[in-house]
């Protein structure tokens, strides 16, 4: 039976599975060191597209494509996508799967957006209102720099606090636990915890992991209250992309409230480039990183019953142009999803 758990979990009690994934990357994501683990890799950044934008619509739409034809789908057999991006008005999502005409919920969460597209999925496929649902994401780093930052040719220095924004899509068709889409799939959500907004009064926006870090750390703490579990009861709890320096202020934020994640915890960002050949700072990040790394790595773990329970804990920073240059500081937001094997 499913079950509101505290003020923000859910416990779902005939859990969706998750019956296919894919990820495609760029050239340098497929030079790191999960390289051989990606669906895809593209050399061509732009994707065969003119311009950056188009290029990850482009970039969704063959992830999209990729992860029904791993699940055996076509996309008239999904009733709803809940997809996102980083863009403004999350134009690479709308162009780009707009030729599915698959009923369409668009998502912003930043860089937690696999966190949300994920929750909201499993809850409309536990909830009878779909027997199938996909989660899409994607970043590109020449979109977001354009987005966020600056041009590429500006060639501006970046601070070694940064990170790098991940050129990748990662796609999860769920189905309902009972259906005939459902059969020998052996990953399911199991559960998930909502975060809200978090302010610290961080306002560099090259210091990403800073602005989450105190998000995440209030989702994973408010997801062990609410479901009455010990950090140990995780083969590993996962956030999205607080790099090596949010990951220093996260462990020390929990501490403060006696969890200690030493031996558990690991960050997307920090998996997904070599920070000494890959010269990217303090890890990855982007709606990509989350997503990506949980299509071909996490998941394979748990299908080989190597981890039997994660908790997957992407992470936003909810800035945008105008509020950046209205000197506003930059939230944080991390949304919770138990991942178990069954």
């Amino acid at each position: 039976m499913t079950e509101k758990k505290g003020r923000a979990s859910v416990s779902f009690g005939e859990p969706p599975r998750i019956i296919g994934a894919a990820s495609i990357v760029g050239s340098k994501e497929g030079d790191g060191p999960l390289g051989h683990l990606f669906d895809v890799i593209e050399p061509d950044p732009r994707f065969g597209k003119n311009t950056w934008e188009e290029a990850e619509s482009e970039l969704q739409l063959l992830t999209a494509r990729k992860a029904m034809e791993k699940a055996g789908m076509n996309e008239e057999q999904i009733r709803y996508l809940f997809a996102g991006d980083l863009l403004a008005q999350g134009i690479a999502t709308s162009y780009g799967i707009m030729e599915l005409q698959i009923p369409l919920f668009g998502l912003y969460g930043a860089c937690s957006t696999c966190g949300e597209s994920l929750s909201l999925a499993s809850m409309a496929v536990n909830a009878g209102c779909a027997e199938c649902a996909m989660a899409l994401t994607s970043s590109h780093f020449a979109s977001a720099e354009k987005e966020f930052r600056f041009p590429l040719e500006y060639a501006g220095q970046r601070p070694l606090s940064t990170t790098w924004t991940v050129t990748g899509s990662g796609a999860f068709v769920l189905a309902a636990a009972g259906s005939s889409y459902a059969e020998g799939a052996s990953v399911c959500i199991t559960g998930i915890t909502t975060g809200k907004v978090v302010d610290y009064g961080v306002k560099d926006s090259m210091h990403m992991g800073a602005a989450m870090a105190p998000a995440a750390a209030d989702t994973i703490y408010r997801h062990l209250m609410d479901f009455g579990r010990e950090a140990e009861e995780y083969d590993r709890i996962i956030t999205g992309d607080l790099g090596s320096i949010g990951q220093t202020i996260l462990k020390d934020l929990l501490r403060e409230r006696a969890i200690e994640l030493d031996g558990i915890h690991e960050d997307c960002g920090m998996l997904i480039y070599d920070p000494d050949s890959q010269d990217t700072h303090a890890g990855g990040s982007g709606c990509g990183c989350a997503a990506v790394v949980l299509a071909s790595y996490i998941l394979p773990k748990i299908m080989r019953k190597e981890w039997k329970r994660v908790l997957l804990v992407p992470t936003g920073a909810l800035l945008s142009k105008v509020s950046f240059n209205e000197g506003k500081s930059i939230p944080g937001i991390a949304h919770g999803v138990v991942l178990e094997c069954i």
